[in-house]
């Protein structure tokens, strides 16, 4: 058997150029878009790598390089990658309890696994993930971030523990401690953004407040004599200006790599999540189609390539990729550009970067929470089914109050269980007994109302009706009929005209039935089975256990087959 890669993995930028389809007009308009895009992106790769736990340079890095790798290989027109919002809780735990070492491992892992991942098409699984899952995790991390921010937000100089309560614990003994010049400072940047946001679109109001807060910081120092706490302050060793990134080499051991297992697997989970949703989104405002398998696949070089010159863990972006697309952005060619525009920025302008305050950056980062929240999808859902209900509470407080590993974990295990309640509220078994009729033809199995042939079910038979998929959720309901049998039942027939599958669970469970009725001398049928479950049956040798002519096509026969039985007996 052969693999094909070029049928796995199609990035788009890579068709670009073919047949003359990329011309000087779609270029012009990514270049505007890109050069936005890349402008937007500055302090949000900053104030997500302090966030995390690592320097300002590793977040702008993690742009760079993430950004471009991930336009270059993706499978999507539009999505822009980078440093996001829901990596910051993940990052900085991996820092705080593995150090740098095991954050680039966990993230080179990760992306091993994003390949793996890519190269096994199961680029279209993550489609069906149930949206109070994702919206449990978006509104937990959402929360999360706008707690850490806490500190910065209101100039609180002790040390702030890890963990929701234990930090809302430690800032509400600590109220005394507001430096209000610095809480002063936060509000007027978070309203500088909001009243900006509401009046110009194009500019960010991000941006906007990184200047002006930069500006600020200095003239208050120089003139005021007032001092807010800076990126500077933060980071000492940056005062001599950012330092060009360099190669880094990871430690590798096989201790190191199995403890980093479940962390690795947590950031394949969430970029998966997050980048093919943005590519989803992107899509439905464009009419275009990305190739999951081929995202998947890039994102995951993105991730092997950019922990090796120091950066963090990167996906696609949702916001990004919308402020892309409303400023004309076109292609795999705007991401290129904004990676390039963020380089050209990082060696040139970010000396000025360490009078940066903090108190605007956390500024910044509590209007991303308040974006990620989605307060009022989650209202909207509490409306719903009780376990769509359940599902989305458990997923948000377990990502809030223990972990976001713990949570992605238990929330996979929850969409399995969502999906098995789902296929078994579609899959029944019933009984008809003698005293009912069965509507068929000697033509087909459907029972159509225009129908005038009925047909009788003999004394002594009884007939199940399997609607559905026949696999583990469901095998175990026959039990409850076999409860409820009768004495002097003679055949019994199982009507599988609407199984479209049969799994392992359903094959031993239907052995089972077949063996406990041959005990007590009563003959089983099966009546409509397709090709597909047949050969299932097969490859098990069930049709080995049965009596010639006790596998029919329909119920026509089967009947007949079943009164041939009685009668003999």
């Amino acid at each position: 058997m052969s693999f094909n890669l070029s049928g796995v993995f199609r990035p788009k930028f890579f068709g670009l150029f073919k047949k003359g389809k990329y011309n000087r007009q779609t270029f012009l308009s990514d270049l505007i878009a890109g050069v936005i895009v890349g402008v937007i992106a500055l302090p949000l790769a900053i104030a997500f790598g302090i966030a995390s736990g690592v320097t300002p340079q590793q977040g702008l890095i993690t742009a760079i390089v993430a950004g471009f790798l991930i336009s270059f290989f993706g499978g999507s027109n539009f999505l822009i990658g980078g440093p996001t919002g829901a990596f910051i809780v993940i990052v900085a735990g991996i820092v705080s309890q593995y150090g740098m070492q095991g954050l680039i491992i966990a993230s080179i892992m990760a992306g091993v696994i994003l390949v793996v991942m890519g190269l096994l098409k199961l680029g279209g699984i993550f489609k069906f993930i149930p949206y109070p899952i994702v919206v449990g995790f978006t509104s937990g991390i959402a929360l999360t971030i706008f707690s850490t921010q806490m500190k910065d937000f209101f100039g609180f100089t002790v040390d702030i523990p890890s963990g929701f309560i234990p930090q809302w614990t430690c800032y509400l003994t600590n109220l005394s401690n507001i430096n209000w010049i610095e809480a002063s400072a936060s509000f007027v940047f978070l309203a500088m953004i909001i009243i900006w946001g509401r009046f110009i679109k194009k500019i960010p109001g991000s941006l906007i407040v990184l200047v002006v807060g930069t500006v600020a910081s200095v003239l208050l120092d120089r003139f005021a004599g007032i001092e807010l706490a800076t990126i500077g302050s933060k980071f000492p060793e940056l005062a001599g200006g950012l330092p060009m990134p360099k190669p880094v080499v990871p430690q590798i051991s096989f201790d190191t790599v199995t403890s980093l297992v479940s962390p690795a697997f947590t950031i394949a989970v969430l970029c998966a999540i997050e980048s093919l949703l943005a590519a989803m989104v992107a899509d439905g405002v464009t009419g275009k189609h990305h190739n999951a398998n081929t995202e998947l696949i890039g994102q995951g070089i993105a991730n092997i390539v950019t922990p090796l010159f120091g950066g963090i863990p990167a996906t696609g972006a949702i916001a990004r990729t919308m402020a892309s697309i409303n400023n004309g952005g076109k292609t795999p060619v705007t991401g290129i550009i904004h990676a390039i525009v963020l380089l050209l920025i990082y060696l040139f302008l970010m000396p000025y970067a360490v009078y940066i305050p903090l108190s605007a950056l956390a500024a910044i980062l509590v209007m991303v929470a308040y974006n990620m929240s989605e307060w009022r999808t989650f209202k909207y859902l509490l409306r719903g089914d009780w376990a769509d209900v359940a599902v989305l509470l458990i997923t948000f407080f377990l990502t809030v109050i223990i972990d976001l590993t713990v949570a992605i974990e238990v929330g996979l295990l929850l969409a399995v269980v969502m999906f098995v309640r789902r296929v078994m509220q579609t899959s029944t078994i019933k009984v008809i007994s003698e005293d009912q009729r069965v509507a068929a033809t000697e033509e087909s199995e459907i029972v159509n109302p225009d129908d005038t042939q009925y047909l009788d079910i003999p004394e002594g038979v009884d007939v199940y009706e399997i609607d559905g998929p026949f696999f583990f959720g469901i095998a175990s309901t026959f039990d409850e009929f076999e409860d409820r049998r009768r004495r002097d039942v003679k055949v019994r027939i199982i009507r599988m005209r609407r199984v479209p599958f049969i799994d392992s669970t359903g094959v031993n469970n239907l052995r089972n039935i077949i063996d406990r009725n041959h005990r007590r001398g009563v003959k089983v049928i099966l009546s409509g089975v397709s090709d597909d479950v047949r050969s299932t049956l097969e490859k098990f040798g069930l049709d080995r256990k049965l009596s010639d002519g006790c596998i029919q096509p329909h119920i026509v026969p089967a009947l007949a087959r079943a009164r041939e039985i009685v009668e003999a007996k």
